[in-house]
């Protein structure tokens, strides 16, 4: 977990340039906010993710009202939904209270209207809720989100797929075909090349796929055990009494 963590507080992509901006005294610099942004859409492009870079944009839209963007707050916001580890989204989301509807631009904001959608499949995630996610992710109401947004957003598909893969992992040792294809949403040879990559097999005559062992999908007895010396049990002993 300690590795993670790191790669979490300093991803190996990012550059030392961005390192300055979140991690020095410039970081709530709002001239910076332009690199910030142009990273943000690095990230999207390339399948990177910096939560850390992220936050620092919300944080400067937080201190400067008009700097505020919308379209790059829902990016933001759909990065922030591939992330199982940290709360992230919910980071996100406690730095726009008071932003809501508050853009400068001329056109609509977006993020009053996608914000509930989003909010809602986070919380599907967060509830293994997958093949409901999926449901609400391909919806018509949400076919802005995805023809404006999640179509630049580089394998996003594929990323929340990863999601499910680790709680896919850390609860079953078996799994029908059937039932992971609806929380994966793909079938087939796609399914297969999937469970393929995870290091999971197929028994082609029962549908069924096999999960390694991992400390999270087995169970076991814990045996706890406490070294009570003698002066401690006399202690013990007499404070008993005493309650008595």
């Amino acid at each position: 977990m300690a590795s993670t963590t790191d790669s979490w507080l300093s991803p190996s992509t990012r550059t030392e340039l961005i390192e300055n901006l979140v991690s020095g005294v410039d970081r709530y610099n709002p001239s910076n906010v332009g690199i910030l942004e142009d990273y943000l859409y690095h990230q999207i492009r390339s399948r990177e993710y910096d939560c850390l870079a992220n936050l620092a944009i919300l944080k400067l839209y937080q201190f400067n009202a008009d700097l505020f963007n919308p379209d790059v707050v829902i990016n933001i916001l759909l990065k922030a939904l591939t992330s199982s580890h940290f709360p992230d989204f919910s980071l996100c989301v406690s730095l726009l209270d008071e932003r809501l509807g508050s853009s400068t631009l001329d056109e609509p904001d977006p993020l009053p209207v996608l914000l509930p959608s989003l909010t809602s499949l986070h919380n599907l995630l967060q509830q293994c809720r997958f093949p409901a996610f999926w449901s609400l992710y391909y919806s018509d109401d949400l076919e802005p989100l995805r023809e404006n947004y999640t179509v630049e957003c580089a394998g996003f598909d594929d990323a929340i797929r990863a999601v499910v893969a680790q709680a896919v992992k850390a609860t079953f040792t078996r799994i029908g075909s059937e039932r992971l294809s609806s929380y994966m949403n793909i079938s087939g040879s796609d399914l297969e090349e999937f469970a393929s990559q995870q290091g999971w097999s197929l028994d082609s005559s029962t549908g069924v796929f096999t999960i390694p062992p991992n400390p999270d999908n087995q169970v076991g007895s814990v045996v706890v055990q406490e070294n009570v010396k003698l002066p401690q049990l006399v202690k013990i002993v007499s404070h008993s009494v005493q309650v008595k």
